[in-house]
């Protein structure tokens, strides 16, 4: 049930989050020159803004572009089938990189109304390894707050989202776990065929 709850507020907390002070909406080259902890919150606001409409297409429109301008999702694909890499043919490698996406917005973006009204504190940001650890707090009205801590890198000359974990929980390893259970049952094409099967 844990696993089951923290990927889709993490994937909430990633885009429909408000921060302490108001920002303007982020285009992906503001968002490159920014310090990694304003890069977060300015991640934050922009998805909010469309999360408040109500449009259920466009928060899906909104959260895939997100997805690939601001998430280093082929690093984050990558590590997910780590174990894997030697047995998985280019063609196969393809269409699992293909359904990332879809699998991400399909699978949790029922999820991200619940988070509709939080708010969210970047606490601190510390250099961690090439890149930086933006730790945040995540409050939802009448719950408990939420631990999240960001792992943020520059890819090329951009602040991308390299993993996320919420509640000392790391969900790349979370993931990973998962997809590892499915492919040992069905292979990767048994993985790739229920991502594709989120949209």
């Amino acid at each position: 049930m844990m696993k089951k709850f923290l990927l889709p507020a993490a994937i909430a907390v990633a885009g429909v989050v408000s921060v302490t002070a108001p920002l303007a909406p982020a285009s992906a080259a503001v968002v490159a020159n920014q310090d990694a902890g304003t890069f977060i919150s300015s991640l934050g606001t922009e998805a909010f803004a469309v999360l408040k409409t109500g449009n259920k297409t466009a928060v899906r429109s909104k959260f895939r572009e997100l997805l690939s301008q601001h998430f280093a999702i082929d690093a984050i694909g990558e590590r997910l089938i780590r174990r894997w890499n030697n047995q998985i043919t280019p063609e196969q490698k393809a269409a699992y990189k293909a359904a990332i996406p879809t699998f991400i917005i399909g699978t949790y973006s029922d999820n991200l109304y619940d988070y509709a009204n939080a708010s969210m504190k970047v606490i601190r940001t510390a250099p961690a390894g090439s890149g930086f650890n933006v730790v945040t707090q995540v409050q939802k009205p009448g719950a408990a707050p939420i631990s999240a801590v960001w792992s943020v890198a520059k890819v090329g000359p951009a602040f991308k989202v390299t993993n996320l974990t919420v509640a000392n929980i790391n969900l790349a390893i979370t993931q990973a776990q998962d997809f590892d259970a499915i492919i040992q049952r069905k292979g990767i094409d048994g993985l790739i065929a229920m991502m594709k099967s989120r949209s």
